[in-house]
């Protein structure tokens, strides 16, 4: 059986996957990095998502068995009238040592003057996949609009200001079974357990 070691301490994230594997009838299983002596410290230093995502996965390769396949994913929130931004430094937009809350308060800052019909934005998430000589990219987004004021307690990041436009509640306020159904995330997975279906089969 194929193990996918997932660059990722997040219980969650680990589910996840391996239900979508279970779902699709897939003989693959799921392992973070605990498995094989902790995630090692990677610098994000890539221009795009895709590489920021490489890299991760290649240091975790770099622990792992010769044998393993190695996942990781990066994500953040790109925003037309900031030019793409926060993109891939949403989780520090702040800054280095910043919260939720302060990205989410320089956001509204810089779009404070920004009307309705100028605040389309996105989420985006790629997931890459490498070992064994192999490297594939899967990539998805969400596309919606930037709020002027949080809405919702759930979720994280920049969810409480994300509207998609699928629905009438935010990232924030939506059900954790409506957002695996839209969100950026669930769709590059969708592209991820597909190729894997062709691979494995």
């Amino acid at each position: 059986m194929k193990t996918i070691y997932l660059a990722s301490g997040n219980a969650h994230k680990l589910h996840e996957l391996q239900a979508a594997l279970e779902d699709a009838g897939l003989p693959i299983r799921v392992r973070g990095p605990g498995e094989i002596g902790g995630m090692p410290e990677v610098e994000e230093t890539g221009s795009t998502f895709k590489a920021n995502a490489l890299l991760k996965a290649e240091g975790l390769s770099s622990v792992g068995p010769r044998d393993g396949w190695f996942l990781a994913d990066d994500s953040g929130i790109e925003i037309d009238a900031l030019g793409g931004r926060p993109g891939v430094i949403s989780a520090r937009y702040a800054g280095t040592d910043c919260d939720d809350e302060a990205n989410n308060d320089k956001v509204l800052e810089e779009m404070r003057e920004v009307p309705k019909e100028r605040r389309a934005c996105r989420f985006r998430c790629v997931l890459a996949l490498v070992g064994d000589g192999l490297e594939e990219t899967f990539s998805g987004s969400c596309g919606g609009l930037l709020l002027e004021e949080r809405r919702g307690t759930g979720g994280f990041g920049y969810d409480p200001l994300f509207l998609p436009d699928e629905s009438e509640s935010t990232f924030a306020e939506i059900s954790l079974e409506e957002k695996a159904r839209i969100s950026h995330r669930a769709r590059a997975l969708v592209k991820l357990v597909d190729w894997l279906g062709k691979e494995v089969a």
